[in-house]
């Protein structure tokens, strides 16, 4: 059983959730190892297709690194080969991950939410790269993840100063997907999770390799050009027949490329 994270499954969902609510879910290196584990887990099985990722309690998503078991003697790196939380240096999943920001989400917590594919935020998240507060830098991407989502100037702002941005800023800058009640986040999630189940799995893999691997093209030619591996399995799989044929004979699909 996980020890800093608790997991469920609900059908081709899993939600996981970060439990270090004593230290507002900052994560240390055994912690990154064990959700390294975890992710790879999910990428692995094919039962599952979409993950909510989210904090326990009610201040905190993620605080970031555990500062407090550095200064202890702990490692001074936060990092595992996939990156913090498993998931901000893992460029070789196609499935969707969203983050449910319930609070706190800081250094490492909002480079985590930056590397997720949506972000539903509490009423009650902040948001920071504090890093240069503390001698330090945003190491798990944020420099680079967070002027690719937003205005370079406005990321500028964020990332040399370490001001914090409330869940309202956040969604008008766009690095969050939706602002909604605190009570109501995990509900939310889950019907964006649904929303993505019901499409066809392999045509929602090969959409998110297109479109992060597209991004990394110097142009919009090489980008529309380029053979993704993940689209020639969609189209070699009878689910790319399935979906207009559903479609012609108004009923539901039955996809089968999980």
């Amino acid at each position: 059983m996980p020890e800093f994270c608790e997991l469920e499954r609900e059908g081709r969902l899993l939600i996981v959730t970060l439990n270090r609510p004593e230290v507002l879910n900052a994560l240390h290196p055994p912690a990154n190892a064990e959700l390294s584990q975890v992710f790879d887990d999910f990428v692995a099985d094919p039962e599952l297709a979409v993950a909510i990722l989210t904090g326990a309690g009610e201040r905190a998503f993620s605080a970031g690194a555990d500062l407090k078991y550095m200064a202890e003697g702990g490692s001074s790196s936060s990092l595992v080969s996939k990156g913090f939380a498993g998931i901000t240096a893992r460029f070789d999943n196609p499935k969707p991950l969203i983050a449910a920001v319930n609070g706190i989400a800081m250094g490492g917590g909002f480079e985590t939410v930056l590397a997720c594919d949506l972000a539903i935020a509490s009423e009650n998240a902040l948001f920071a790269l504090p890093e240069p507060r503390v001698g330090l830098f945003a190491a798990a991407g944020g420099v680079h993840r967070l002027p690719r989502q937003i205005p370079l100037k406005q990321a500028m702002g964020m990332i040399l100063t370490g001001r914090r941005v409330g869940a309202e800023e956040a969604l008008r800058l766009g690095f969050v997907t939706e602002v909604v009640p605190h009570d109501q986040l995990m509900k939310a999630a889950r019907a964006w999770a649904e929303q993505i189940l019901e499409c066809a799995p392999l045509s929602v893999r090969a959409s998110k390799q297109a479109v992060m691997e597209g991004l990394d093209k110097t142009s919009l030619r090489e980008a529309i050009e380029t053979r993704y591996d993940q689209l020639q399995k969609m189209y070699a799989h009878p689910d790319s027949t399935e979906g207009p044929r559903a479609f012609a004979a108004k009923r539901k699909p039955d996809w089968t490329g999980w």
